[in-house]
C-alpha cells in the first residue's frame, strides 16, 4: 500500500494530529477489542508519534518510546507495560495499529519497518522490545522479534513481551572459515598430487 509517514515528537503534534491518533487508538484499542482501559497516559509526552497517511488521513499508527524513557516517573509498576522496561535502556515500539478499512495490504509491516529503521538510525545497536498480543506473535516473529517472557494478561487480553536483536554475523564468519579452511585442504591435496604425479614421470 502507498503511503506517507510522518514522525513526530509529542511538542510538534497539532490539536488535529492528536485527535485523530487518540481517536483510531481508542476505536482499536478500546472499542474494537472491547476493553474498557486508560488508553491515553502521561507516556506519550516522551514518545514519538509516527503516523502513516493516505491523502492526509491517518490510516495506520505506532508510537516509540526512547531507551532513556524515565519510567519511574509515570509509576508503570500499575500495568505490566514490560515492553517500556525489557532492559531499562531499550527502546521500544508500542500502539501499532491499521484502521479496519486499510488492513490486509501490508501497512502494519510498513509501519514497523519504519519504527525499526528509525529505531536503528537514532540509537545504535541496541535491542527494540515490544509488549504484543499474542495472536500476532507470528506476525512479529516475521519481522524478526523473538518471545522472552510467558504469556500474560494486561487489560485482560493475552500478550507477551518480545524482542528483536542485532542479527549476529558471527556464524556466517565462522562457516565462511570453516568453509575456506576446508577448500585451502583441497587445494593442497590436489597440488601434493601433481608434485607427486611430476616426480612419478621424472622417475
Amino acid at each position: 500500500m502507498s503511503c506517507k509517514f510522518s514522525l513526530k515528537n509529542f511538542d510538534e503534534l497539532t490539536s488535529v494530529d492528536l485527535y485523530y491518533i487518540l481517536k483510531a487508538r481508542s476505536q482499536v484499542f478500546v472499542v474494537e477489542q472491547n476493553c474498557a482501559y486508560q488508553d491515553i497516559d502521561e507516556v506519550d509526552f516522551d514518545c514519538l508519534h509516527l503516523v502513516a497517511h493516505k491523502n492526509e488521513k491517518l490510516i495506520g499508527y505506532c508510537r516509540i518510546i526512547a531507551p532513556d524513557f524515565d519510567k519511574a516517573k509515570l509509576n508503570i509498576a500499575k500495568s505490566h507495560n514490560s515492553a517500556a522496561d525489557a532492559t531499562g535502556t531499550t527502546p521500544s515500539i508500542g500502539r501499532v495499529l491499521v484502521l479496519p478499512e486499510y488492513r490486509g495490504d501490508g501497512l502494519a509491516r510498513q509501519i514497523m519497518t519504519q519504527a525499526i529503521k528509525y529505531c536503528r538510525k537514532k540509537y545504535g545497536k541496541k535491542p527494540i522490545a515490544i509488549s504484543a498480543q499474542t495472536y500476532l506473535i507470528r506476525f512479529y516473529e516475521s519481522l524478526g522479534f523473538t518471545p522472552y517472557s510467558e504469556f500474560y494478561l494486561e487489560d485482560g487480553i493475552e500478550h507477551v513481551d518480545m524482542v528483536l536483536s542485532l542479527r549476529k554475523k558471527v556464524k556466517a564468519k565462522n562457516q565462511r572459515s570453516s568453509s575456506t579452511k576446508i577448500l585451502n585442504f583441497l587445494l593442497l591435496v590436489l597440488a601434493l598430487l601433481f608434485i607427486a604425479g611430476l616426480i612419478y614421470l621424472m622417475v
